[in-house]
């Protein structure tokens, strides 16, 4: 097959001829065709890598994605030959390997087709670049759908789309602009109740097809690089998602400060100003823990230095500012002015750290600052430098980093010319194989500067440019977005396709970066918000000098915005679990319906229903003027959360959305933990932890994890697992609690609150002992019991 390239020259696409020989080497399987080898491994019972040599040679094999901790854990493999094919079977899966042309197809054991090649690997060699495009090619699966790839601002379901991975800075995109700022090259096919993952290791550009140049088969490729990708079998979407996690990386815990309400804005100057913000905060009794500063902090936006004139004190301003609970967090470009007398730029020339143009002059661009270098981050001696820049600025009390701009956006150019060359770890490659990571691995020098310069507290990093695996070290926000209904609808889907790609600790600039939205949007955007892993208010500068701050709005947007916030202080015990399943696990912490209900059709187009955690459903108000929402329910029982409304699930209902509410459900069975009220992480002990159980019948489980909220102790042991069991029916309710940890919390008993109960009890049993319910342990239709925190059992009836 001819290609018609731009030059009007032809490529030939090539594909693999006939087996001639094999080998096995421990879990890894070698097929030789006559110019082609497929390197098969073995990683799991659920997980295989297909790496392919067109030529007869393997490239390096070194991968900036994978975790440090992957490791080989198959319980059983063997090969077994056949006529057409050859065979791996392991507890899991059957992998076919076609003699013919190297063709996969996947089942499982049952022999049900997983995953089946089309026309399968194949590649064409890259005249006008050099090196080649690696293509692979399948078959759709009757009814398939599709999910991941990061943040495309699209329909959750990528059937009929196509999708590009070339980290770009997208200001003021749209719906289905792409591609955008990060590169996530992992995707999940959905069909017949089975589910599966494709993670494609490959930094080039790359493109995805799911159906949309021809309806019956999907496509990925590379602009260069080799054809690596991993097979992970569920069949559960979650079981996908975590077995991505295992190769990838997990996150680390953030401070529980990070997990609060942030306040941002381009910018906050002079220091009077910050000042100001945060009064406010505290007279208003609003809850804020993050208070940012943009490049206007900087001198003449040099990075990690102070602007003299608007921030003549920054120790003394941050140590006030600490003082009344908040920590700061600075941006951090990569983008260094060229100016002989900055003592930045001077070390990143000297010491030959600055990316540099194929004939070796200083890659140079525009950004903030004027005329900038840029550090290689490929290169670890750079990014061990870089990491030491930030000693300064931790000794002056920053407590978080904010990367913008590592896509990286050049102003004049777009990003780098492809030219440029990378230090790669030792590999010396351009910028077209560099491009995708240099913002990773921006971010990962920055994560590990804090790490060193914050110890013992834990560093918070946020990123706009990631690749596969950044979730180790930082969370991401969805871009330079706008304040429309339009912007609000897609923060909702970017920030669940976000968490399926790995990288859960997602948010948007509440409210919109670009332009002005009235209150009714800001309000509705801060409840969507609320129940994002990542909440943080930020916008542009602009001439009317408007500040999008929770009281710009008026009394009536600015009370319900607070109790939204308030309501996000009190759900962090419950957020802060579901990060350290995330974290332990890599169980994504927005899981769209498709992922919890896969087994049922109508949530697979779903795109704004989805969960928190496992007891949480969110269904945010989507367009101005609503004022009731339908909303699709899987089975189970549900509750309304405003009023305990229950509903049977397997259906849409419809409920009403007052500007102060929101569609918010819990699941029946669940107990959810809260705090108190705060006005900011570690204001005051907690001296009693809020159980809020739900109802449910047969048998539930819930849990709740908790540590200190910063420090390392967890990782020696210093954390507690509180493990709940309900059993119940229509005439009696049972709770069973099993604590498990060693460490030491503040309080000392929990309030108990029993929704939804089918029955009015006359009395309740504690670890035995049998006690009356009197009319003061009924509170609005609620059973509220104050019990010491060491309880064991509770039983109503």
């Amino acid at each position: 097959m001819q290609v018609a390239t731009s030059s009007g020259k032809y490529s030939v696409k090539h594909y693999p001829d006939t087996i001639q020989t094999w080998k096995k080497e421990g879990n890894y399987f070698y097929f030789y065709t006559s110019t082609t080898i497929l390197e098969l491994r073995v990683i799991s019972d659920k997980i295989v890598r297909f790496r392919y040599a067109a030529d007869g040679q393997f490239q390096r094999d070194f991968s900036y994605a994978l975790s440090e901790k992957l490791e080989e854990s198959p319980e059983y493999f063997e090969i077994r030959e056949w006529a057409d094919s050859f065979e791996i079977i392991t507890t899991a899966i059957r992998v076919f390997v076609a003699r013919e042309n190297l063709r996969i197809t996947i089942t499982d054991i049952e022999g049900r087709i997983i995953n089946q090649d089309e026309t399968g690997f194949h590649w064409q060699y890259y005249l006008q670049k050099g090196g080649k495009i690696v293509y692979c090619t399948k078959l759709i699966q009757e009814g398939e759908s599709f999910y991941g790839l990061g943040d495309k601002p699209t329909d959750l379901n990528l059937r009929g789309k196509r999708v590009e991975n070339f980290g770009t800075d997208a200001y003021g995109y749209s719906k289905d602009t792409d591609p955008l700022y990060r590169n996530i090259p992992f995707y999940y096919g959905l069909h017949n109740g089975i589910g599966y993952g494709i993670f494609f290791d490959n930094t080039f550009r790359t493109l995805f097809d799911f159906g949309k140049e021809r309806d019956d088969v999907s496509s990925f490729w590379a602009r260069g690089g080799e054809m690596n990708y991993y097979f992970i079998y569920g069949p559960e979407l979650l079981k996908v998602a975590e077995s991505y996690a295992r190769i990838t990386g997990t996150a680390e815990l953030p401070p529980l400060w990070a997990l609060g309400y942030h306040q941002c804005r381009w910018s906050y100057f002079p220091d009077t100003k910050v000042k100001d913000i945060a009064k406010t905060f505290r007279d208003k009794g609003i809850p804020c823990d993050a208070l940012y500063l943009d490049i206007d902090y900087m001198e003449g936006f040099r990075c990690f230095t102070w602007s003299k004139e608007y921030f003549p004190d920054p120790k003394g301003l941050l140590a006030g500012l600490a003082a009344d609970g908040f920590k700061t967090v600075v941006i951090i470009d990569p983008g260094i002015k060229v100016d002989p007398d900055y003592p930045v730029y001077q070390e990143l020339v000297q010491k030959g750290y600055a990316c540099k143009r194929a004939d070796g002059a200083p890659m140079e661009g525009d950004v903030w600052p004027g005329k900038c270098v840029f550090p290689d981050f490929t290169d670890p001696k750079v990014r061990d430098w870089w990491s030491g820049l930030f000693k300064d600025l931790t000794a002056n009390g920053v407590r978080g980093v904010w990367n913008d701009m590592n896509e990286p956006a050049v102003f004049e150019l777009g990003t780098f010319p492809e030219d440029v060359r990378h230090d790669y770890d030792g590999e010396n490659v351009s910028h077209r194989k560099a491009h995708n990571v240099y913002g990773h691995l921006m971010s990962k020098a920055t994560a590990a500067g804090l790490k060193k310069h914050l110890m013992p507290h834990r560093p918070f990093v946020i990123t706009r440019s990631a690749y596969s695996g950044t979730q180790r070290w930082s969370s991401v926000w969805t871009g330079d977005n706008i304040a429309s209904w339009e912007h609000l609808w897609l923060a909702s889907v970017q920030c669940q396709r976000l968490s399926v790609s790995g990288l859960s600790f997602a948010g948007s600039d509440i409210g919109g970066f670009i332009g002005e939205p009235d209150g009714e949007l800001y309000t509705r955007w801060i409840q969507l918000g609320t129940f994002h892993p990542l909440m943080r208010t930020h916008s542009a500068s602009n001439e009317t000098g408007f500040d999008q701050d929770p009281w710009s709005f008026g009394p009536e947007y600015e009370a319900i915005v607070k109790s939204f916030i308030q309501l996000r202080y009190r759900l962090l015990p419950y957020i802060y679990t579901t990060f350290w399943q995330y974290a332990a696990y890599g169980t994504p912490m927005l899981r769209p319906l498709a992922f919890v209900a896969q087994e049922d059709p109508e949530t697979h187009d779903l795109n704004h229903e989805w969960m928190l955690g496992d007891s949480l459903l969110i269904s945010h108000v989507s367009e101005a003027g609503m004022k009731s929402k339908s909303v699709y329910l899987p089975e189970g029982t549900w509750y309304y959360y405003f009023n305990d409304q229950r509903f049977t699930g397997g259906q849409a209902v419809t409920v009403p959305t007052p500007l102060a509410e929101m569609p918010l459900f819990v699941k029946g069975g669940s107990v959810v933990s809260q705090y108190p009220d705060m006005e900011y992480v570690g204001q005051k002990k907690i001296m009693e932890m809020i159980l809020q159980v739900y109802h449910g019948e047969g048998t539930t489980h819930s849990i709740l994890y908790e540590d200190a909220g910063d420090h390392y102790a967890y990782k020696t042991g210093q954390y507690n697992l509180v493990r709940f069991k309900q059993t119940s029916d229509a005439q009696q309710f049972r709770l069973k609690k099993k604590f498990v940890g060693r460490y030491d919390m503040d309080y000392t008993h929990h309030r108990v609150r029993v929704h939804g109960l089918p029955f009015t009890p006359k009395e309740y049993i504690l670890d035995g002992a049998v006690q009356p319910l009197l009319p003061a342990h009924f509170v609005q239709g609620v059973v509220e019991l104050h019990l010491e925190r060491k309880f064991e059992e509770l039983i109503l009836r």
